[in-house]
Parts: structure tokens; C-alpha cells; sequence
């Protein structure tokens, strides 16, 4: 027996992490013929290159949405986009929409399944077209990516499910590539946007299809996308794609899509994917760490981390600062979302819009100063302490204005917090500025603003009010700005930092590993103490010490004591270890069954030639990890818990009858119950037994959550209980089962 334990041991601790063997597929991108071809700079081939015309020159705009999910069981948000977003186009005119994934919901009604639906696609091309003619903008500056939910169950790239190349924008005007490079160029700047699509090769159905995969390929393309312009000053930079870098895996080779952005300095990352149900500052401030033992690989707490201060280095050639902003919007599901984003001579701002109350008749966009909260702080300070700024970019306060009616004034107010309220400190009536062709209305205010150069970046703060001809006004939020480039602390609440925070692509392993490890752990250490040490773990020490040590090791020695219980668990352990979890339906309709393990599905695609490995790692852990972390254990700390109290009552038992316990040994349980039937206290205390009562009704409440967990697998892979998974589906249940009733009697 103690050979058998040790072995045991062995293998558990000789078990290695295997690597995800991956293939992925990817379609080079084709290049269109434009207005303009990029034929210099850096990064290679067939970039978009749009020259705007009309004023403002030195700004441009652009709008965001994103999570669309159009569902045929959800009407109203097709309905409402086709309202509400075509007209604020037009009134807003940007020289690109960018919609960020999810255009499609695929899930059905009771939200479990998750595939392709056609005819959700089919209104999604419809609507789009509306809103492409009720905007009066050219088809082309439209530019709609790829999400998770686009992806659902889709086997393959160009494929009769893969309905976004056959509906999309981009699909319908041959954007075949994962990459898209549209560059806006004005007399003086250029400003790179560079989109991908990083949904993962091969579709899985949800819940499994949550991350982002960029493959090295994808990797390398974004980075020769972004060179471009590198050689020509200035320009600014900014991607956009679904997933937020926290549901973003690492490529093969461990490369990730921070690596590139911080390469590049880029200005922002826009995405989407998270929704609004966590929070509304779903933003993240990235610098490159030159720690090794950084913790930034696996979470980050503050939302505007900044990088250890530095001396000031403004001579020539003096490395750049590597950081950048990533900014995850609203969605149009539930929260009718929009964004604008404006970059202005460098100075990149947005304001995000909420159209559930109906259609905006005036919006605001202040483009300089910047909010102190969410600007590229470090290499602004730079820019600022080098004199590298363009300084008539600092000498006026500005803003865009969009309305649906002509505007008569509009007002900058600067307020000072320091005597511990706003303090009205500057009021400025702000004139439009003139052009012959006007793209949108720009307004500037003159200011000192040497005057407002302060160490505190929340010191002062900008409001602008616009007053349009019916006299309806308009007011922006109050912003804290910093001309000398100070960061204001912004911080999350728990639910975002969980999201936006955390890198669960990068933590899912160490926490399964961690996870496993402290279950064979529970398992193993106090049966060895059992076998191999002469202390005693028994109730009466624990009453008696009073240590919860003591406690905790004879509760799972108590559990040792039941074989069946105990080896039934450790066995368990080792199944999930080394043999799949479940078989099931992994694409849109019919076809191959895959099967998932720990480390991802292995499936096979509609031509049974190509089998994937390991695809959909780490997404599995939507699966693994509440299984393992709020299934097994407690179903494991349940068992010991019966054990204990049954022994608790043998001993309660024992003192009550007067019986030692070898003759309690000797006797059948009728002749002991007619012993201690006389006493009321015993009699209350055998035909009661609340503490296990209790215990039974949170194992009744742990195998309806364990089937509940199970019913989301059976709709979301079309699997039968007893076929597909039936060591999954019954062990739980079952072991429960059988620990109630070797604890029954004492």
C-alpha cells in the first residue's frame, strides 16, 4: 500500500505541460485599386491611402462601433441602427467607420447555442446598405471586422458557413486579407489605421470561441503594416481589432500583439468585445517593462500604470517611449453605443455616445488640451519637456462640433480645484474656424497656456457649452487636462480590472496547474499522514487544541477512510489529466465531432483531411477552470465534511451509550439503536443530525449546478449525457451519491 502511494506521487509530480500544437491558416491580403497607392515608406504592400480635402486640416475623425450582435430574436437593434446611426453619420462625416466585431449575434434564443445564422446576415447586409445611402458615404471608408460571434462553428475561411465574407463590407469588396492598412493624409501629417482579424482558424461554437488568436503570420503582417510611414514624419498610429489584449493569446512563438504595438509607439488600440456589463472604463494604459520578473505578464492593477521615472533624454536619437492606449468601447447590444475618435496634430481624444435615449442633435469632441485621464502621458511629457510639440498646437483650446442645426456660440470654461471646489478661472468665447470646404466645424479659443502648466494633472478642468439656433445647449463633461503631459489616476473597479486587467491567456495554465496541484494535494498529504506518521488527527484534539490545522486534516482523513470515495477521486483527477472531456458538434451544422481535453479541442474539418490540435486554448478554460475550481473541490471538501460528521456522531454516540468502541464495533446497528433509544437527548440527536442535513442540501445544490453546467454543454455541441460525456455528466452526482450513503449510519 505505501509503494502504491508513492508511485502515485511520482507520476503526478513527472507530469509535464504540453505544448498546444497548433495550425493556422492565413489568406495573404489583396490589394484593391484606391484612390491613392501608397507607393512609399516602410512596411510593403497595397495600403489604402485616402487624401482628405477641406478643412479642418489639421484634424481628422473617424467613428467606432462595435458588438452590433444582430439577432433575429432581437429585432430592435437592427431596427434602431437603421434609425439612428445613418443620420448621425451624416451630420458627423468621418473619413472612416470602423466596426469592431460582432455584427452577428449567433446564439439562440435561450442563448446556448451558438452558430451561424444566414438570416441574421442577411439583415446585417440590408441595414448596412441603408445606412451606407442614408449617410451619403462612400462605401468604402466602411470597414467591418470579424468577431467571435461571427465565428461561430464556421469550419473554414471562404467556406459555404463562413457567411462574413459573403455579407460584410469587407467581403463584399474583396477585403480577403486578415490585415487592412488605410492611411488618412492630410497637407501636413499622415494618420495609419491598421485593422486585423484575429478570430481563431477554425470556428468553434461558443462557449469556446472567446479569444483572440493571432498567429505568428498575423503577427508579422500587422508589424509591416505598421512600419509603413516610418521614414516620413509625422504620423500617427493606431489599430483596431475585436478582442481586448487580456482575451488575446500569445502566438506560437510567444509573441504577443502588446510586443508590436509598443514596437511601434502606437497612439491607440481601439476594440470592443467586453460590452459595458463590466464597466465603462474598460481603458488600459501599456508601457514596455524592462523587468524580467515583471508581473505585468499576468495582471496589471492600475488602469494608467506609469513606467519608472526616468532621466530626461532629449538628444538625438534617444530611444522613443514605448507605450500606448488601448481602449475598449461600448456596444451597440444593449448600450446603443458610438465613438468618434479625432486626431489632432498628433493629439489623439474621442468621446463615446449613448443613442438609447434617441438621436444626438448636437455632439462635442474637444480636441486639445487632452484628458489628463486617458492621454499617451509619457510621450507627451517628452514632446512637452523637449519642445518637441508643434506649438501652434498648444495655443489654442479646440474642439469639433457636429450638430443637426446651426450653431450661434459655443464657450470654453477652465475651472481650477485647487481651493478644494471648481473655481471658474478662464472664459472664452470660441470662434469657428474658416475654410473654403469644410469637412466639420472646428472650434478654437486663444490661451496662455504657460499658465496652466501645474504638476497636478487634475488641477484644472475643461468644460465647452454649445448653443445651436433653437436654443437648445449642449454641454460636455467636466475633464481634467495637463498641457505639460502629467497622467492623471484613474482606477478600476474589481469587475474591470477582472477584464481589462488580468491576462487570462497568459494565467489559464498556472491556474489549472495550480488547481490540479492543490486537490492531489488534499488528496495525498493526510492519507501519507494516515499511513506513515504517529500523530493523531482526531475530533477530540480538534475541540481540544482548538487549531483549524488539526481541523482540516482529520476532516480529509476522515475522507480517506472511505476507500471508494477516496480512490474514486484521485482517479477522477488523473482522468481529466490524461483523457477527453466531452465529444460534440463543434461547427455550424452536421459533420465531424471533436473532442475537448484541457488543453483544447482536437477536431477534424468538413474534408476529414486536416485535423487541428489543441485549437481553442485557452477559451477551453471557460469549461475547465469552474469545473475544477467549483465542482470537484467542493464536491471533494463536501465528501470529507460527511465523513467527519458521521464520525462526530459515532462519537457523540459512543459517550451517550456508555459503550466503548469496541463493543460498539461488535454490535449491529438495531441492538445499538435499542441501547440508546431510552435517552431523549440521543434519540434527538440521531433522529436530527442537522449538520448533516445541511451538508445533503448543498450537495442537492451542487449537483443541480453541476447539471445546469452540463444542460449548456448538451445545447451548445449537441451531445448526449450518456455517449458524448458520461464520466463528465455522472461522476460528481454519483460520488456524492455514494458518500451520503456510506455516512448514513454510523
Amino acid at each position: 500500500m505505501n509503494t502504491f502511494f508513492i508511485f502515485l506521487l511520482v507520476c503526478f509530480t513527472t507530469l509535464t505541460f504540453h505544448g498546444t500544437a497548433r495550425t493556422h491558416q492565413q489568406q495573404q491580403e489583396g490589394s484593391l485599386s484606391y484612390s491613392k497607392e501608397a507607393n512609399h515608406g516602410g512596411g510593403g504592400g497595397g495600403g489604402r491611402v485616402i487624401g482628405v480635402e477641406g478643412g479642418p486640416e489639421s484634424v481628422v475623425w473617424v467613428v467606432q462601433l462595435s458588438d452590433l450582435h444582430f439577432s433575429v430574436h432581437h429585432p430592435d437593434r437592427a431596427l434602431d441602427f437603421k434609425r439612428l446611426v445613418g443620420p448621425a453619420l451624416s451630420m458627423i462625416n468621418p473619413s472612416l467607420v470602423l466596426i469592431t466585431g460582432d455584427l452577428t449575434d449567433g446564439k439562440s434564443k435561450d442563448l446556448l447555442t451558438m452558430k451561424q445564422n444566414e438570416e441574421e446576415w442577411v439583415v446585417y447586409e440590408k441595414v448596412m446598405g441603408d445606412v451606407i445611402t442614408r449617410s451619403r458615404l462612400d462605401k468604402s471608408i466602411f470597414y467591418d471586422l470579424r468577431g467571435n460571434h461571427d465565428n461561430f462553428g464556421v469550419p473554414n475561411v471562404g467556406g459555404s458557413l463562413d457567411f462574413f465574407s459573403k455579407y460584410s463590407i469587407n467581403g463584399k469588396l474583396g477585403r480577403s486579407g486578415n490585415v487592412n492598412s488605410i492611411t488618412i493624409e492630410t497637407a501636413d501629417w499622415k494618420h495609419l489605421f491598421v485593422g486585423f482579424d484575429s478570430t481563431m482558424s477554425v470556428g468553434l461554437r461558443g462557449p469556446t470561441n472567446l479569444f483572440g488568436h493571432p498567429t505568428d503570420e498575423l503577427l508579422t503582417e500587422i508589424d509591416s503594416e505598421l512600419s509603413r510611414w516610418n521614414f516620413t514624419k509625422p504620423v500617427t498610429k493606431i489599430s483596431f481589432g475585436h478582442f481586448p489584449l487580456s482575451f488575446s493569446a500569445p502566438s506560437y512563438s510567444g509573441r504577443s500583439l502588446k510586443d508590436i504595438f509598443l514596437k511601434h509607439s502606437l497612439s491607440a488600440y481601439l476594440c470592443g468585445h467586453l460590452h459595458t456589463r463590466f464597466g465603462k472604463n474598460l481603458k488600459r494604459h501599456h508601457h514596455l517593462s524592462r523587468h524580467v520578473l515583471s508581473s505585468e505578464k499576468f495582471f496589471q492593477l492600475n488602469m494608467n500604470r506609469l513606467p519608472f521615472e526616468s532621466a530626461k533624454n532629449c538628444s538625438f536619437g534617444a530611444p522613443t517611449m514605448e507605450n500606448f492606449w488601448e481602449w475598449e468601447m461600448g456596444d451597440w447590444r444593449k448600450s446603443r453605443a458610438m465613438r468618434i475618435v479625432a486626431i489632432d496634430r498628433g493629439h489623439v481624444s474621442y468621446v463615446d455616445l449613448n443613442f438609447k435615449s434617441g438621436a444626438k442633435k448636437t455632439i462635442i469632441l474637444p480636441t486639445f488640451p487632452l484628458d489628463s485621464r486617458f492621454m499617451s502621458s509619457s510621450s507627451s511629457r517628452l514632446k512637452y519637456e523637449c519642445q518637441y510639440m508643434v506649438p501652434r498646437s498648444y495655443e489654442t483650446i479646440r474642439a469639433l462640433v457636429f450638430s443637426v442645426s446651426p450653431i450661434v456660440s459655443v464657450t470654453a470654461r477652465v475651472y481650477d480645484s485647487r481651493p478644494g471646489h471648481l473655481d471658474l478661472v478662464m472664459e472664452a468665447l470660441m470662434r469657428k474656424h474658416l475654410d473654403k470646404s469644410s469637412r466639420g466645424d472646428l472650434y478654437l479659443a486663444p490661451w496662455n497656456y504657460r499658465a496652466f502648466e501645474d504638476l497636478s494633472p487634475d488641477r484644472f478642468w475643461l468644460q465647452i457649452e454649445a448653443t445651436d439656433v433653437v436654443g437648445r445647449s449642449t454641454m460636455t463633461e467636466l475633464r481634467p487636462f495637463s498641457v505639460n503631459g502629467h497622467s492623471a489616476k484613474y482606477s478600476w473597479t474589481w469587475k474591470e480590472f477582472f477584464v481589462m486587467g488580468v491576462q487570462w491567456a497568459t494565467l489559464y495554465y498556472p491556474i489549472f496547474w495550480s488547481a490540479l496541484y492543490f486537490q492531489f494535494f488534499v488528496l495525498l498529504v493526510p492519507k501519507a499522514l494516515l499511513v506513515f506518521s504517529k500523530k493523531l488527527y482526531t475530533y477530540k484534539n480538534f475541540v481540544t487544541k482548538k487549531r483549524i490545522i488539526d481541523g482540516i486534516v482529520w476532516v480529509l482523513q476522515e475522507l480517506c477512510k472511505i476507500l471508494m470515495v477516496w480512490y474514486g477521486i484521485l482517479g477522477y483527477l488523473f482522468y481529466l489529466i490524461l483523457f477527453p472531456w466531452c465529444f460534440g458538434q463543434v461547427f455550424t451544422d452536421g459533420g465531424n465531432i471533436g473532442y475537448m481535453t484541457y488543453m483544447g479541442w482536437v477536431v477534424k474539418t468538413f474534408n476529414s483531411k486536416d485535423t487541428h490540435e489543441y485549437i481553442g486554448s485557452p477559451d477551453v478554460m471557460v469549461v475547465v477552470l469552474p469545473h475544477l475550481v467549483f465542482m470537484v473541490l467542493p464536491a471533494t471538501l463536501l465528501c470529507g465534511a460527511l465523513a467527519a460528521e458521521r464520525a462526530v456522531h459515532k462519537e457523540h454516540v459512543l459517550s451517550l451509550s456508555g459503550k466503548k468502541e469496541d463493543d460498539y464495533s461488535r454490535k449491529n446497528d438495531r441492538s445499538l439503536s435499542h441501547d440508546y433509544r431510552g435517552s431523549r437527548r440521543a434519540k434527538f440527536c440521531l433522529g436530527v443530525r442537522w449538520i448533516r442535513k445541511i451538508l445533503l442540501l448543498v450537495c442537492l445544490a451542487l449537483c443541480w449546478k453541476h447539471f445546469m453546467n452540463c444542460r449548456v454543454l448538451i445545447k451548445a455541441y449537441e451531445m448526449n449525457p450518456l455517449i458524448h460525456f458520461p464520466v463528465y455528466s455522472f461522476f460528481i452526482p454519483l460520488l456524492l451519491a455514494y458518500a451520503a450513503y456510506k455516512t448514513a449510519r454510523p
